[in-house]
């Protein structure tokens, strides 16, 4: 399924977003996160080890809302599944997401040594307020 342009631009924006994974007994994990596109895919950026990515790796079934940053009641959500997950560019790309959400480098949390990881996501349904 094509991102819709609405989505394309709460993607683009610094928009509020949480992601739900499946949990190895079968419940939900839900993780509020930053978000971005590649123009074909929901882009999210994290840590290798992460219950996120233990999760994905298992169970690449996925669910996450983007939020309007401006204009919060207005969402949208992607039902999907992670197609890829790479190191590739991850550390450039949470550069990239720390001046489009802070305005300021990233200020490495967990230290310069953590791995960064991209997680793609095809969208299967999209669903919310337009």
């Amino acid at each position: 399924m094509q991102l819709t342009e609405p989505l394309l631009a709460l993607l683009r924006a610094p928009s509020t977003c949480n992601i739900a994974t499946i949990m190895p007994d079968g419940s939900p994990q839900l993780t509020q996160t930053w978000v971005d596109t590649d123009g074909e895919h929901v882009v999210i950026n994290t840590v290798d080890g992460f219950q996120k990515v233990r999760n994905v790796r298992r169970d690449p079934r996925v669910a996450v809302t983007i939020a309007d940053h401006e204009q919060p009641t207005r969402y949208l959500q992607v039902r999907g599944e992670v197609v890829d997950v790479t190191t590739d560019g991850a550390r450039d790309h949470i550069e990239t997401l720390a001046q489009k959400y802070t305005g300021k480098p990233y200020p490495w949390y967990g230290g310069r040594d953590q791995v960064r990881i991209i997680l793609k996501i095809r969208a299967e349904h999209i669903t919310g307020t337009r």
